[in-house]
């Protein structure tokens, strides 16, 4: 995957927010922060030439890319942080200003014509089949016309982490699922089954509010 546009954009919303956020959620000072920082930067652009390119129409590629800075971060920090602080950080980092309007004008989208035909699309691509890093998901609308769920049995996620030698940090991103549901203010997220929790699938359900 090439450096240029999505990825070089992300590191440019999120670079700052993430240097904050690892200092007031995982015990390093201001200066460590910026040294993990400046470390994560040359590791980000590492892991984002080891990805191949993403097809047209597979909404996922923001997914990894968001999953290589956190992994940037992690692989650079002197000391590991505990499942708790990386969530935390995962989520102060990524919960900016600009992905809560994001978000909410993805939930004013929610459950419209397009945002099904979207999802449906999505689950036909089974981008997963031919790209590790992506995801293979079922479309299951409910059957009370409450929502829909997105049942995923592949998880790029779940791939690049476990290569990188950070499987115990995926569920840190599995979380970040609800705070964006919340800021979208359209749907309360339910889940049963994580695959990094040893489920047989990961199940993102949306149901009306």
């Amino acid at each position: 995957m090439k450096y240029t546009g999505m990825p070089s954009g992300m590191w440019l919303l999120f670079a700052g927010p993430f240097r904050r956020s690892l200092a007031a959620n995982c015990g390093v000072s201001r200066a460590e922060a910026g040294e993990t920082a400046r470390r994560a930067k040359g590791k980000y652009r590492e892991i984002i030439g080891r990805l191949p390119e993403f097809e047209k129409g597979d909404r996922f590629k923001m997914n990894i890319v968001s999953c290589a800075m956190l992994s940037a971060f992690l692989l650079s920090m002197d000391r590991k942080p505990t499942l708790q602080q990386a969530t935390a950080f995962y989520n102060d980092g990524m919960m900016t200003g600009f992905m809560r309007w994001f978000c909410r004008m993805s939930g004013k989208r929610k459950f419209s014509e397009a945002d099904v035909a979207g999802m449906k699309a999505t689950a036909a691509l089974r981008a997963a089949d031919r790209n590790p890093y992506s995801w293979n998901m079922d479309f299951l609308p409910y059957a009370d016309g409450s929502g829909y769920e997105a049942r995923f049995t592949r998880c790029g996620i779940c791939t690049l982490m476990r290569e990188l030698g950070l499987w115990e940090y995926v569920p840190a991103m599995c979380r970040l699922d609800y705070a964006m549901s919340e800021a979208g203010r359209a749907t309360n997220f339910v889940r049963q089954y994580t695959i990094a929790g040893g489920g047989p699938y990961c199940d993102c359900g949306y149901k009306r509010k």
